[in-house]
């Protein structure tokens, strides 16, 4: 009797409301205010300190000063050094598309893993002369070219040249285009010939020592 006595008393109690097993145990311990500020006023109070600090008009002013640096001279292309020896070489830039290409009506132009060859449709208009431009060698080889080239810079300051020079700089920012093509010393030139590009490294001729 036992036995079956006591899984029907923990049932009841299951299933028992909890209002009647609930009990006031009354107030144990120090409560304490919820006194947390809130964060947007953080962050509100602080922006209103570093203004009236000047601080904001500090760092507002250091971030012009190294945007105004950062286009006056963007950082250097690494990895690339000036042409000891000449080389030369093609590169051809066909692509496999990874999705098809469809006019703004929606028609198809070109479907996917088509491989297409983008001279077939646009010409280059004149060479691409990447060079250091803080080398007065390679600017003044630069500068004798034919004045349809593009000068591409993988070193110095676009800004000044083009006013100094009045020419038109590029600057290979990231060194995507040098990567893209391979090239590893400047001055450089890149030469349309037919479906492919004709790829060049020129080696000047040494840099002129003072004399003693």
């Amino acid at each position: 009797m036992r036995k079956l006595l006591a899984p029907s008393i923990l049932l009841a109690a299951l299933l028992c409301p909890a209002q009647a097993l609930a009990r006031d145990y009354g107030q144990r311990g120090t409560v304490f205010p919820v006194i947390e500020r809130d964060l947007l006023e953080q962050i509100q109070s602080r922006l209103m300190q570093m203004e009236q600090s000047g601080e904001t008009a500090r760092l507002n002013g250091e971030l012009k000063r190294r945007t105004i640096a950062r286009v006056n001279r963007p950082d250097p292309v690494t990895g690339i050094a000036r042409a000891t020896e000449a080389r030369r070489w093609q590169f051809d830039p066909t692509i496999t598309l990874a999705a098809d290409i469809r006019g703004a009506k929606g028609e198809l132009i070109h479907a996917a893993g088509t491989r297409v060859n983008p001279l077939d449709s646009v010409q280059l208009r004149g060479d691409l002369l990447f060079l250091d431009g803080d080398d007065p060698d390679q600017l003044a080889w630069a500068l004798k070219q034919d004045a349809n080239a593009k000068l591409i810079l993988v070193r110095g300051a676009p800004l000044e040249l083009m006013k100094a020079r009045q020419r038109r700089f590029y600057f290979d920012q990231g060194g995507k285009l040098t990567a893209k093509f391979g090239i590893r010393s400047v001055p450089a030139r890149v030469r349309q010939q037919g479906r492919l590009l004709e790829i060049s490294e020129i080696a000047l001729p040494p840099k002129r020592r003072p004399a003693l």
